[in-house]
């Protein structure tokens, strides 16, 4: 099979050209999580503002079956031969978007309403803003600590401690809407990540580029299977990405411009 194989399941007509919206998902072996995230896609397209959801199986898998009636969106599945790191699997799904918005899904999210993307396409396209995301809560209703100060020791140890500042530096990519436009300026994820830093570095270079993180008047509950607090190999990855972080440029110019008082307010 070559590299990143893609299908397209329907090619509908185009829909609104001013708000379409492009999702990217990635699975890694989540097949029943992602039934139940395509069928609330479905009921939740918007009226064509959803036009286009691009499925990276990063595992083997077999192709997803379509509902009675197809997919009210073009469903793209990409099967890689070889799993492929977060930023490159997502950076691969942009090349693909023909939409003026893109987004990024984890397949691991219930409670979509229909209000989900009218409301963060609307967060999204407002002036200054580079990335609009919801609220997300965790199973218990309990809202989940998704907006984060950018981790240093210091930052770390007082999260892990309950001892969180208010400061919203960055924010988990497991929903995010931005215009495509955003996205191609800043030329997506930095692929020297595997699995975790991604979003930080991807939010920190947003602010540093003049734009503002958008929390959005929407929430909807995100599994949050963190394996990184279970597993040997899972740690390492995190503590590597934290690692090279640390020693990159976009990491010591926001430090820098947050001192000054030179970024973006939200």
């Amino acid at each position: 099979m070559p590299a990143h194989a893609c299908t397209v399941s329907q090619l509908l007509s185009p829909g609104n050209t001013t708000t379409g919206l492009t999702l990217s998902v990635i699975s890694h072996g989540h097949e029943d999580c992602l039934r139940t995230l395509l069928t609330q896609l479905a009921r939740t397209a918007d009226g064509g503002a959803l036009q286009h959801v691009i499925v990276t199986h990063n595992l083997p898998a077999a192709a997803l079956p379509p509902p009675p009636g197809g997919w009210p969106f073009r469903l793209t599945e990409c099967h890689n031969p070889q799993p492929a790191g977060f930023g490159a699997n997502h950076n691969r799904a942009f090349a693909l978007c023909d939409t003026p918005f893109f987004g990024v899904l984890n397949p691991d999210l219930e409670d979509l309403t229909e209000q989900l993307w009218p409301r963060l396409l609307a967060a999204a396209a407002q002036p200054g803003v580079g990335c609009a995301y919801p609220v997300l809560r965790n199973l218990d209703g309990s809202v989940q600590d998704s907006e984060r100060a950018v981790p240093t020791p210091l930052s770390l140890w007082r999260r892990y401690t309950r001892r969180r500042p208010e400061q919203r530096d960055w924010v988990n990519a497991a929903c995010w809407v931005l215009r495509s436009e955003v996205w191609h300026q800043l030329g997506g994820f930095d692929e020297g990540y595997f699995l975790y830093c991604e979003d930080v570095d991807f939010c920190l270079r947003l602010q540093l580029a003049g734009y503002r993180l958008e929390r959005a008047a929407t929430e909807l509950t995100h599994h949050a299977q963190r394996s990184s607090h279970r597993r040997l190999r899972y740690v390492l990855l995190h503590l590597g990405s934290l690692w090279r972080l640390w020693r990159t440029a976009p990491f010591y110019r926001f430090r820098s411009a947050q001192a000054a008082g030179r970024l973006p307010q939200p």
